[in-house]
């Protein structure tokens, strides 16, 4: 992927003659290749691009939408908002996992293998923590959705 954002251009007072006369504005320059596997996880390609105008955006902002009471409402959305994308950048479900996986594998005696637990199997996963966790994420998506048209500064 390669992206190519402009500046907005200023706006000066000849530009009007321009456009009153021949229809001419100027325009911001933007120009966007994506490749092939650029969509292959297209969740987390776009995490990282959205994650860090998030962050910026929480740092720089002016204002905040209308129908919330504070900038501490705004502040906290956001937070949600990033913790979201910044959880598509890391395995987050690596944490929920301990232990040892011991595996061995067993000839059963119609000629198949199977997989079963070893002597030393230690393995475990909290489920209950990984479902809270993405209850999280799945909050924090939700509200890039819902605030998506407030994300400008």
């Amino acid at each position: 992927m390669r992206v190519k954002i402009g500046k907005y251009p200023n706006h000066y007072w000849y530009h009007n003659y321009l456009y009153d006369k021949f229809g001419y504005t100027p325009t911001q320059k933007i120009e966007v290749k994506i490749d092939e596997w650029d969509t292959w996880n297209m969740d987390e390609t776009l995490a990282h691009i959205v994650a860090p105008m998030l962050k910026q955006l929480k740092r720089k902002k002016h204002s905040y939408p209308a129908d919330l009471p504070s900038q501490e409402a705004w502040n906290e959305i956001l937070d949600k908002i990033i913790f979201s994308f910044d959880s598509k950048l890391h395995d987050w479900e690596d944490q929920f996992h301990s232990g040892v996986q011991d595996v061995v594998w067993v000839n059963n005696n119609d000629g198949t293998s199977s997989m079963e637990k070893g002597p030393n199997d230690t393995y475990k996963i909290d489920v209950e923590g990984m479902s809270k966790y993405q209850s999280r994420i799945d909050e924090g998506f939700s509200l890039f959705g819902k605030y998506y048209e407030h994300l400008w500064d």
